[in-house]
């Protein structure tokens, strides 16, 4: 259909409506809604852009490492092809993470995973940051790291948030989920904890794209109406913030804030090339 990505996995998460948002996590993630204005925010890397939807506008933002976070994670330190390596991945290799990942308590025991793996966008436009575990003990186990990995994410997802909401004027109440990230019911439930928000998972949340392309395709054809978009787009389930979590993330998120800021300068001189 000639649109990009995020153009078309924003009408196959379903949240097409104006201020209807959708948070994909794949190789790298965006939080996104329909807007109906251009408006643009240098601060913070995000901008409304023409939509696939004809006549509308899409907030554009990004968050460069998401998933790859955990693929890297897995491939470099689980299963690395050297001299340590005892055959390749399991078929179930996501699976069994995530399972390690449910034994540990929320926060990790306060190990911080900062995940700017690849500089970062939205919302600092900073490449020369890295990402990093933070506050290892004797005690952190490889399943300790596994759920920082996904709580980091999520970490960042607020970041970019809590300023999508100020661009937008208002507060997300549900947001969809869509990306090889909703499969997992575990970083449902992480992100709706650190968010405080409703996460809606989407079903076959990976076939996103396609299914915008799709629906796009119709709509050019007359037989589809975008008011009959949501719909078609079945919700598999969705998970409400628990309370009891709420203190750890939001003393965790704040830590994650000044591991940027007290961190920043000496990031810029180890990646600053003469």
């Amino acid at each position: 259909m000639g649109t990009a990505d995020t153009m078309s996995a924003a009408v196959g998460s379903g949240a097409v409506r104006d201020f209807e948002p959708h948070l994909y996590v794949g190789t790298s993630s965006w939080l996104s809604c329909h807007v109906p204005f251009k408006k643009t925010d240098l601060l913070h890397s995000m901008a409304s852009l023409p939509s696939g939807i004809p006549g509308r506008y899409l907030l554009a933002t990004e968050q460069d490492a998401a998933g790859v976070c955990l693929t890297t994670w897995k491939d470099q330190i689980f299963f690395p092809a050297d001299e340590l390596a005892d055959g390749g991945p399991p078929d179930d290799a996501f699976e069994r993470l995530y399972r390690m990942a449910a034994r540990v308590p929320a926060g990790s025991e306060k190990l911080i995973f900062t995940p700017w793996l690849n500089g970062e966008r939205t919302p600092v436009d900073d490449h020369l940051v890295r990402g990093g575990f933070f506050n290892q003990s004797l005690g952190t186990t490889r399943a300790h790291f596994v759920r920082a990995v996904l709580e980091g994410v999520a970490y960042n997802t607020r970041w970019m948030h809590q300023h999508v909401e100020k661009f937008v004027q208002r507060r997300f109440s549900a947001i969809n989920f869509v990306g090889g990230g909703a499969r997992s019911s575990l970083w449902c439930q992480i992100h709706a904890d650190v968010l405080n928000r409703s996460i809606r998972q989407v079903k076959d949340p990976v076939l996103a794209n396609a299914r915008g392309a799709a629906f796009l395709g119709l709509l050019a054809l007359g037989k589809l109406s975008v008011d009959a978009i949501p719909q078609r787009v079945e919700i598999s389930a969705t998970y409400e913030p628990n309370p009891d979590n709420r203190k750890i993330y939001d003393q965790l998120f704040s830590e994650f804030l000044n591991i940027y800021k007290s961190n920043k300068r000496i990031y810029a001189r180890l990646n600053r090339t003469a």
